[in-house]
């Protein structure tokens, strides 16, 4: 298995807003790919600033491809989160995961 994982942060005054739009377009088009084996986000308020940790769970790097495309190590992004996002990761870091 293979665990997809990027980082960013928002505002802490945005950090509710931005977990719920993660949820709805990131999360939600995980879930929906084949060969998801799940979602993870952590979060962290401090110092005026909320850092998110977005896990994604994988049967392979064949189907993080589905959903990253060929370039596996891009992040994905949606239209709204430069909305939010005051900092964020441009690459993600793959990880064998183990149950």
């Amino acid at each position: 298995m293979i665990a997809r994982i990027w980082r960013g942060a928002t505002r802490a005054a945005d950090a509710d807003a931005y977990l719920a739009y993660m949820e709805k377009t990131g999360g939600n088009a995980c879930r929906a790919t084949e060969g998801n084996r799940g979602v993870q986000v952590l979060r962290r308020v401090a110092d005026g600033r909320a850092e998110f940790v977005f896990i994604s769970l994988w049967d392979s790097l064949d189907a993080v491809r589905r959903f990253a495309g060929d370039d596996v190590e891009r992040a994905v992004f949606y239209p709204e989160d430069q909305r939010y996002l005051i900092e964020a990761e441009p690459t993600v870091s793959h990880f064998e995961a183990f149950p």
